[in-house]
């Protein structure tokens, strides 16, 4: 292996690290807010450096601030985007053949008339 030993341990602490769920850091964030314990104390507990815990809080405090502001705009997740295209297309479907169905009455009409 041709790898400094410090690149293969770099790598696999970077693989080792634990990923967490939004509700997690939600947890988290709201016991540093009740004050109960230091943030240092918390995060030892939690295995989180205290730089996360703030960058969590802050993105949290956040979130709620525009919440309140009024601003409700989000991120459409890849699902919801796919759902409406879908019914975009259908709708213009159904659209482009009100339309021809009409465009055919209209001559039978003038037609008659």
């Amino acid at each position: 292996m041709t790898d400094k030993p410090e690149a293969l341990v770099k790598a696999i602490k970077r693989k080792a690290r634990k990923k967490h769920e939004p509700e997690e850091k939600i947890r988290i964030v709201l016991e540093g807010l009740r004050g109960e314990e230091s943030i240092a104390e918390l995060c030892r507990r939690k295995g989180i450096v205290a730089s996360q815990y703030y960058s969590w809080s802050k993105e949290f405090l956040e979130a709620g601030k525009q919440r309140l502001a009024g601003d409700t705009k989000r991120q459409a997740n890849s699902r919801e985007v796919t759902d409406l295209k879908k019914e975009n297309g259908h709708l213009k479907q159904m659209l482009a053949e009100t339309m021809l169905k009409n465009n055919v009455l209209k001559k039978v009409c003038l037609a008659r008339g």
